[in-house]
């Protein structure tokens, strides 16, 4: 009997269950099986000592002996404890893990499917799905790996642990592990905006004026942002300085560009920065990637503008405004300092904060909301149309290429006994045949190679005499002989025979 109080104590210890109450289940279990036996009308009790490890039992009060109830009632209890026990772990596993929900832990990759991972947390196992992976990373079964428990939730059969390494908690857990001040709350994390895989930006803020939030952060030459960033496999942080003033919260987190000037629209939520034009893609960062980040971490809709770009819009507005009636330039600083730096956000914030913040009469009110709005369509529809004249071009052009790439005119070649040349290759080569003759006395058959050179038809096939092949006759004595025509000698001007030179 002292082996069952050991193994209950053990079973106990292992599944994290409470050990009077897995008793009540054995003795539970018992009973049905007793009930099932006997007759499960009979009143049945079962008592586990467990100082001794007896089981006293009783039906009707008279005492049985369990152990000759027999196989198939140790089979039933056997199956009722199993069940009741699974029920207790499950329960114990669920309060567990979602006492731990937002903290990071450290578990053991199991296995792949379909890309999401499971992952061994000691007792329980954890489901970390694809979406919650930092991108780029792979794990390997066997590899220890540090999660954030996300989410816990309980299921019929079992408890589904819902494990997270990309969300915005996992990184202020590990700044809370790895710098002891924000651990302490000493030094505050305000606010964190993640892209995970590619860059995160948090601003920190220190109650103490004693100590540096963002040095305290980096740490040593950067040791302490180093852990974190070698965690997440090499993601950049920017570590931000916290300002309750927005515009110069914007202006750090826009960092490392330099900002000229900001203007903010309350109304709508909107901040126009100025940059310097060496300054624009810094500020924009790859893919807008710089500018996203600082707008989720300070909560505004942030617009990069060159001062060119900013000036425009203002000269715009101006222009626009000043058809008004009643608008003076009073009134247009008023609108420039109220944050509104185009007819776009004069068409986007309404008539009641014009009313009731710039005081302005109902009536006014409406004809410059009117007057912008038109322009603002008008500015739309110029940019459909450039837009539209730009495709077109695109298209144009790369329908320029493809009729480049189309198979040329047919050229005719001329044949030279076995050899085929273009005609105007032929044609450059009438210089240099021209100019041999110069050097040596050309000979009949070496004149008419020439001619043959310069013909553009194909030669005549068959029974025709070849040039060379037929003697020269020679000449009668009553007649004089022919005199030599040096090739330099023709003119060029003149047609070219579209036969091969006669030997006669």
């Amino acid at each position: 009997m002292n082996d069952l109080i050991r193994i209950i104590d053990s079973i106990c210890r292992d599944k994290n269950i409470d050990r009077d109450e897995f008793v009540a289940d054995i003795e539970q279990a018992m009973i049905g099986a007793v009930k099932k036996h006997f007759d499960e009308e009979s009143d049945v009790h079962i008592k586990l000592d467990m100082l001794s490890g007896k089981i006293e039992a009783t039906i009707d009060g008279a005492p049985i002996d369990v152990q000759l109830l027999g196989r198939i009632a140790a089979q039933t209890a056997k199956q009722m404890i199993i069940q009741k026990t699974r029920e207790r772990e499950r329960t114990s596993i669920f309060d567990e893990y979602s006492q731990r929900r937002g903290t990071i832990v450290t578990g053991t990759v199991v296995r792949a499917e379909g890309g999401n991972l499971l992952v061994q947390l000691g007792r329980a196992e954890g489901f970390l799905p694809r979406s919650e992976q930092i991108p780029g990373e792979t794990h390997q079964p066997g590899e220890r790996i540090r999660v954030l428990i996300l989410e816990v939730r309980e299921q019929p059969n079992q408890v589904k642990i819902i494990l997270s390494r990309s969300h915005h908690e996992f990184i202020e857990r590990l700044f809370e592990l790895e710098v002891p001040e924000v651990a302490e709350q000493v030094i505050e994390i305000k606010a964190l905006a993640r892209e995970a895989g590619y860059r995160t930006k948090v601003a920190v803020s220190s109650i103490d004026s004693k100590v540096d939030a963002v040095g305290a952060c980096v740490g040593v030459r950067g040791s302490r942002i180093k852990n974190i960033v070698d965690e997440l496999g090499g993601e950049k942080i920017d570590i931000v300085r916290w300002n309750e003033s927005s515009q110069i919260l914007i202006q750090n987190a826009l960092k490392p560009a330099e900002v000229q000037e900001i203007a903010l629209c309350f109304e709508l939520g909107k901040a126009t920065v100025v940059v310097a034009e060496d300054q624009l893609s810094l500020a924009i960062g790859k893919r807008g990637q710089n500018v996203r980040l600082a707008a989720r971490l300070t909560g505004w809709d942030v617009d990069i503008l060159t001062p060119a770009e900013y000036t425009k819009h203002l000269e715009n507005l101006e222009t626009v405004i000043k058809n008004v009636e009643g608008v003076d330039d009073m009134l247009i600083d008023k609108l420039i300092a109220f944050g509104l730096i185009s007819v776009n956000d004069i068409d986007a914030i309404g008539p009641d904060p014009l009313v009731n913040e710039l005081e302005l009469d109902a009536a006014l009110a409406e004809r410059i909301l009117e007057e912008a709005g038109e322009e603002a369509i008008r500015q739309e529809e110029e940019r459909e149309a450039q837009e539209k004249a730009q495709a077109e071009q695109e298209a144009q052009a790369a329908t320029e290429p493809a009729a480049e790439d189309q198979p040329s005119a047919f050229v005719p070649t001329a044949s030279i006994g076995d050899e085929t040349t273009s005609a105007d290759a032929a044609s450059t080569d009438i210089p240099a045949a021209i100019g041999a003759t110069e050097q040596d006395e050309p000979s009949e058959d070496s004149t008419a190679t020439v001619v043959a050179e310069t013909t553009v038809e194909p030669a005549t096939t068959g029974d025709a005499p070849v040039p060379g092949d037929t003697p020269m006759p020679e000449p009668a004595d009553n007649e004089p002989a022919p005199a030599e025509q040096p090739s330099d000698t023709a003119d060029e001007s003149k047609p070219v025979s579209q036969d091969p030179p006669n030997a006669t």
